[in-house]
């Protein structure tokens, strides 16, 4: 069999040899016909991360289609109850500055949205990453879908503050009821605080 070194002849008014049948094809002219088809996207690398994707495919696994959702009327106190439950398994989990967000002031109730109140940003810019596993939690506890949080920043946090340690809440007892000093001192009884 020939070579295709063989194959080439020169063209005529030129020495040099024509090129082989298998650069020629690759020559060949294509026409293109004006389509009236928008041109079909380039795929995209897979090497490449695409932050728009990886939120949209975040959004598909956590999202379901609506009318797949159940919608259940919430109560308060069921509401009151599932949060107390998760502050704790959060706790175990040793996040302990979302139990505390979660365990020192009730979630607050309005139809489907519910009010989380925080001492200060910190708080919101900690819990804001996590939040979603909080609304995934109440949405399958409570059986609503549609339930939304909200966080809202209290403006004078020393105003609302729960007594947390034995004394303050001694102490908050007492500034309800001044007996409880009377009967404190009456029966001798030393509070441990």
């Amino acid at each position: 069999m020939p070579s295709p070194a063989s194959l080439r002849k020169p063209v005529q008014g030129t020495n040099k040899p024509e090129a082989p049948l298998e650069e020629v094809k690759s020559q060949e002219v294509v026409k293109k016909i004006p389509s009236t088809q928008a041109p079909t996207p380039v795929a995209e690398s897979t090497n490449t991360i695409s932050i728009k994707s990886e939120m949209e495919a975040q959004r598909k696994q956590t999202s379901q289609p609506v009318g797949n959702l159940p919608r259940e009327v919430v109560s308060l106190s069921d509401l009151k109850k599932f949060s107390r439950q998760y502050a704790h398994e959060v706790r175990e989990a040793g996040k302990e500055t979302f139990f505390h967000a979660l365990i020192k002031r009730d979630p607050l109730l309005d139809d489907e949205t519910i009010t989380l109140t925080l001492d200060n940003q910190v708080q919101v810019e900690y819990i804001r990453p996590i939040l979603q596993e909080y609304v995934n939690f109440l949405r399958q506890s409570l059986r609503n879908g549609f339930l939304e949080i909200k966080l809202d920043v209290i403006d004078n946090p020393t105003e609302v503050q729960k007594p947390v340690t034995g004394k303050d809440k001694f102490q908050a007892m007492a500034r309800k009821n001044p007996n409880i000093h009377t009967l404190k001192n009456r029966f001798n009884l030393d509070i441990e605080y």
